[in-house]
């Protein structure tokens, strides 16, 4: 069963949502976007997810696709209040329609980032993310850096000044991005640590400390972000997780490219056994 629903955020903000019910529940995912992704880029690995007995949240953000209320110019969202405020309400509602199940993340870059800000963290059982690091500008390789650098440091202040917002989708990088989310995402990728850039000043208390949980970072070799040296930057940021580092190589999977993006594609579907057989490993009877 597929159906939309509307979260309230803690403080008003609706976000727009589907969930994905089988008849047989083991677990339940929440499936965190990456950075202006909107959630039916999900559906086909949601509905895959759901198959292997899995009830699904997937959503977008706010300010992003169906979320968005008003003008994306006059939108007041940031990375920080998608963590803090977002992440936790969709995942509570999770666990309102499916109670008493192991959850668990399934995060693509952002999605698996953020985690930390998450109140509610401790609540999931392990983890899961594609994609996801620091994005630290200097540690691209050289023939990525300057796109890189274009698209952080002049492409996103030009927008940010000209139009109050970001025009990311001009360029392929997902939806038009709010002033703040922009704003975080460059300074962040041009620090060390994603969001440990911002402690201590947009970001006054966090939760990455605490979290325990295991987990398995997968990352494509043809990715030009989230590269080894990235992932283990955002890393150290979880000090106490216990995670596993998998690298996917596109040819041994029958694949010519997977990317930075590709892996939620239905092109790709060979590698979804990969998060589902982990995810299962941690439900009773496997």
């Amino acid at each position: 069963m597929q159906r939309e629903t509307a979260i309230r955020c803690e403080d008003g903000h609706l976000l727009a949502a589907t969930l994905f019910i089988p008849d047989t529940v083991k677990a339940a995912v929440m499936v965190g976007p990456a950075t202006g992704i909107r959630r039916q880029f999900y559906t086909h690995f949601a509905t895959y997810l759901a198959s292997q007995g899995f009830a699904v949240i997937t959503y977008d953000n706010r300010g992003i696709g169906e979320s968005l209320q008003g003008t994306v110019k006059d939108s007041d969202a940031s990375l920080v209040c998608w963590g803090q405020k977002d992440m936790p309400a969709v995942f509570s509602e999770l666990q309102a329609q499916v109670p008493d199940v192991p959850y668990f993340l399934v995060g693509h870059s952002a999605g698996g980032q953020l985690v930390g800000l998450m109140h509610n963290a401790s609540d999931f059982t392990a983890m899961c993310n594609f994609g996801s690091s620091s994005g630290q500008l200097s540690n691209m390789r050289p023939g990525y850096l300057l796109p890189a650098h274009f698209f952080m440091n002049v492409y996103i202040p030009l927008n940010n000044l000209l139009f109050g917002h970001t025009k990311a989708h001009l360029v392929g990088m997902g939806e038009p991005l709010p002033k703040q989310v922009a704003r975080q995402w460059q300074q962040w990728c041009n620090g060390q640590g994603y969001v440990q850039t911002a402690f201590g000043r947009e970001v006054k208390s966090h939760f990455y400390d605490a979290i325990h949980f295991p987990s398995k970072w997968l990352i494509a070799e043809d990715d030009d972000i989230a590269n080894l040296a990235n992932v283990q930057d955002m890393l150290r940021v979880f000090p106490n997780m216990n995670a596993e580092v998998t690298l996917i190589t596109p040819s041994e999977h029958g694949l010519t490219q997977v990317g930075h993006m590709g892996f939620f594609s239905r092109r790709c579907k060979s590698l979804w056994p990969i998060i589902s057989d982990y995810l299962l490993s941690f439900v009773d009877g496997h």
